[in-house]
């Protein structure tokens, strides 16, 4: 009998697509090679790099420079079977001393934004690249430099570069984001999880399945690593009972609906959340919005102003809305886990199964959670 694989591994695994890399797993890989030579005067090539989850991954080098104290190195990105506006770009890191004491310092090269406008993980003024690409570098280069885990961070430089990114980032939302001069750098775990929309709803069915078969009875469909981490603090949840939905959250209701399990939770994003409040079963960026109005609404019935309710309707984001209402002490983000609990009670229609929602920003920490609510459970029920 083959052995039962489920979790987000046992999905990649049964989708039979092939993973990618980040832009900031990437950039992570440029960086490491660039200080590896400022330090050792030679580029290891390929150069292995340590990200999240214990992979340690090998890149080429397709371009490297050392010379005047600053060293550089470009690795060109494969986005695996999912590309995206950014597969078979070119990201360059360049890294250089820095001041005593100042610790690590990025700056934005040509072809990565710069951010704005209040609401993302960055404040204005930053360049546009991600804490968990910013984490991932500083951890290879503390290990390059052999640090111990009380020692400071090395003082250096690091600027991130992308061929063309100013010209990629129109074909993204970094634009109406407030993410200006080109692309963003991102990625929490450093891998592109594909989806081909047949082959992943095929692997969300699958992971239903096997917890089934597992004897669990409460599973989490979440939007990726960061709340799958967030899911398992919370609720003690084994990886066999975690559903990487990505951004198919009507793959997961459909299929309990006729296959019902006794609770879900939906762990997530507050963007993607707030477009399933909204109606929507599709979370992607591409093909469903957040409805700035809606959240405009959500805020009035959770009590805002006017005042306060005009500025959510000037946001760009749904978390620099849930950021407005929060400084307003206006629960925005419980209303928004709310109506997507509620929403997803629809579209179960009646099947025997308890929904509560859990809303993250990027970082993780909780913006917003409903209560558990479905047949037999009223909605002001406990966890």
């Amino acid at each position: 009998m083959a052995e039962l694989g489920g979790g987000r591994r046992g999905q990649l695994t049964s989708s039979g697509l092939r993973p990618g890399w980040t832009t900031g797993a990437c950039a992570t890989a440029g960086a490491t090679a660039a200080y590896t030579a400022l330090l050792q005067g030679e580029f290891p090539d390929p150069v292995i790099v340590l990200l999240p989850q214990n992979r340690q991954p090998s890149f080429a080098l397709t371009s490297h420079e050392l010379a005047g104290g600053r060293a550089a190195a470009a690795i060109t990105k494969d986005s695996g079977d999912d590309p995206d506006v950014t597969h078979g770009a070119v990201v360059h890191a360049a890294v250089w001393p820095g001041p005593p004491g100042g610790g690590v310092r990025f700056v934005a090269g040509e072809g990565v934004g710069t951010v704005t406008l209040p609401g993302l993980p960055l404040p204005p003024g930053e360049p546009a690249i991600n804490p968990g690409p910013r984490a991932m570098i500083v951890a290879n280069l503390r290990r390059v430099a052999g640090l111990a885990a009380t020692d400071p961070d090395p003082d250096v430089v690091v600027q991130v570069s992308i061929a063309a990114g100013a010209k990629l980032a129109q074909r993204t939302l970094n634009p109406r984001l407030g993410i200006v001069g080109g692309l963003s750098v991102l990625g929490t775990t450093g891998v592109v999880v594909p989806y081909s929309c047949s082959a992943w709803i095929d692997s969300i069915r699958r992971g239903v399945d096997v917890a089934r078969a597992l004897g669990h009875d409460h599973v989490a469909g979440c939007t990726g690593s960061t709340s799958e981490r967030v899911a398992r603090e919370l609720y003690g949840l084994p990886e066999t009972a975690l559903l990487d939905m990505g951004d198919f959250a009507g793959a997961v209701l459909k299929y309990l609906r006729r296959q019902p399990l006794a609770r879900l939770t939906i762990c997530g994003g507050v963007g993607k959340l707030a477009k399933l409040a909204d109606g929507h079963l599709d979370l992607h960026s591409a093909r469903s919005r957040v409805d700035v109005s809606f959240l405009t609404r959500l805020a009035e019935q959770a009590g805002a102003t006017a005042e306060v309710a005009a500025r959510v309707a000037g946001s760009t984001t749904a978390l620099a809305a849930i950021e407005t209402c929060a400084a307003a002490g206006v629960p925005l983000g419980d209303k928004i886990a709310q109506a997507a609990r509620d929403f997803a009670l629809e579209v179960l229609a009646g099947a025997p199964v308890a929904v509560d929602v859990v809303c993250i920003d990027r970082a993780g920490q909780l913006v917003g959670r409903s209560r558990r609510a479905g047949p037999g459970t009223p909605a002001r029920g406990g966890e």
